[in-house]
């Protein structure tokens, strides 16, 4: 009867051990959100002029972007991503439009990575109340891994439209700036 008793017991905890990873397993429990990244935009002068958000999410489709501005010049403002995620010197520091390709300048959702810079996200239209905002989703795009990847860049708001001329498309100065930065990395 021993016996028996004690191969009962094997037999239970092997179903035991088979049964527990397939009824628990962390991932079915664990809610999945996408991989997600942020820009908080700033004045790059007046602290009390330009600020909003930028948010960045890794998708199926491409990487979603929502941005949201605040208390900006009545009017339609060049808005990029541009090389480095820095702020400093009045939004210079963050160099040039993002540009992995060394291609012209364009609008990349409407031209794609051969006929415009991977930063030229085109323009924001900011209202009478200083209000702007823009949403929109790119193909190719990431936070690591290619030539593409956006993580530690930084977004900047323009003076002026984006015209799409040539080199940069005439945007004028830089009035907010934001460093991209991985959330809840």
């Amino acid at each position: 009867m021993n016996r028996i008793h004690q191969l009962f017991k094997l037999v239970v905890i092997a179903i035991a051990f088979t049964l527990v990873p397939l009824i628990y397993t962390p991932s079915a429990f664990a809610q999945t959100t996408p991989p997600m990244a942020q820009a908080i935009i700033k004045s790059t002068s007046d602290p009390a002029q330009v600020m909003g958000t930028v948010k960045f999410t890794q998708t199926q489709t491409g990487m979603q972007i929502v941005a949201d501005i605040d208390n900006a010049p009545l009017g339609t403002h060049g808005f990029h991503i541009h090389e480095f995620g820095s702020c400093q010197d009045s939004g210079k520091a963050a160099g040039g439009h993002f540009n992995p390709d060394a291609v012209k300048h364009g609008d990349l959702v409407k031209d794609g990575f051969t006929s415009a810079h991977a930063g030229d996200l085109g323009n924001i239209s900011v209202a009478s109340n200083g209000d702007g905002g823009k949403s929109v989703t790119v193909p190719g795009l990431t936070f690591h891994g290619n030539q593409y990847a956006i993580a530690g860049r930084a977004v900047i708001v323009h003076d002026q439209a984006d015209d799409f001329g040539q080199p940069t498309g005439h945007a004028g100065g830089r009035i907010g700036c934001g460093a991209i930065a991985l959330v809840g990395s």
